[in-house]
């Protein structure tokens, strides 16, 4: 009985490969997570990544490679108009070329005009968790400017009930909590199957 548990496992770990292989050869755009700050997109978008052997690229690391410091820095010294006009460009760069996974910064969604290029040029999934989870994971690292205010949590408030309407546009919603990452990939795969089968209106 064991050997044949061990069989039925192999096939439908076979039957699992050639599935996310085909979603990926039906893939012609880059598909890029958004969400609130410390929804995970990075870690979740490099196992994604990994799942569906694409290559990674972090809108931020992309920022701090650009300009030589941190997103964070750049946000301070240059102030948030310009930081998200440069942030736009960038990303627009980043879409084009080869299909990948790309996690953007918390406020990429919420520019109108980087939306609209996001959602015409590319597969948007808006990773979305709740605030408790978010004000623990962010206090982890002082290295966001909208939080050092004294009242992180307050903050992530304010900004999900800014930025969730812009969110709610993405072509794809999935909830993550604190459970196993791989569970939020395993969602997101799931989705994307869903959106590409779907009839195109």
């Amino acid at each position: 009985m064991a050997e044949q548990s061990g069989a039925f496992a192999v096939l439908a770990h076979r039957c699992i490969a050639l599935a996310v292989q085909d979603l990926v050869q039906r893939l012609d755009r880059p598909i890029v997570l958004v969400g609130l700050m410390g929804v995970g997109k990075s870690t979740v978008g490099r196992r994604l990544a990994r799942r569906l052997g694409l290559p990674f690229v972090d809108s931020d690391s992309a920022i701090e490679d650009a300009s030589g410091l941190s997103a964070a820095e750049v946000f301070e010294r240059f102030g948030e108009e310009d930081y998200r006009d440069g942030e736009r460009r960038l990303v627009a760069r980043l879409i084009d070329g080869e299909v990948r996974v790309i996690a953007t910064g918390g406020g990429v969604f919420v520019d109108p005009r980087t939306r609209d290029m996001l959602n015409t040029r590319a597969i948007t999934v808006w990773l979305d968790a709740p605030i408790d989870i978010l004000a623990v994971r962010t206090s982890r690292r002082n290295t966001r400017p909208l939080l050092r205010n004294g009242d992180p949590k307050g903050t992530l408030e304010r900004l999900a009930e800014v930025e969730r309407p812009s969110y709610s546009a993405a072509h794809i919603h999935v909830k993550s909590g604190d459970g196993a990452h791989r569970d939020v990939v395993d969602s997101i795969i799931k989705a994307l199957e869903e959106h590409l089968s779907a009839p195109k209106s």
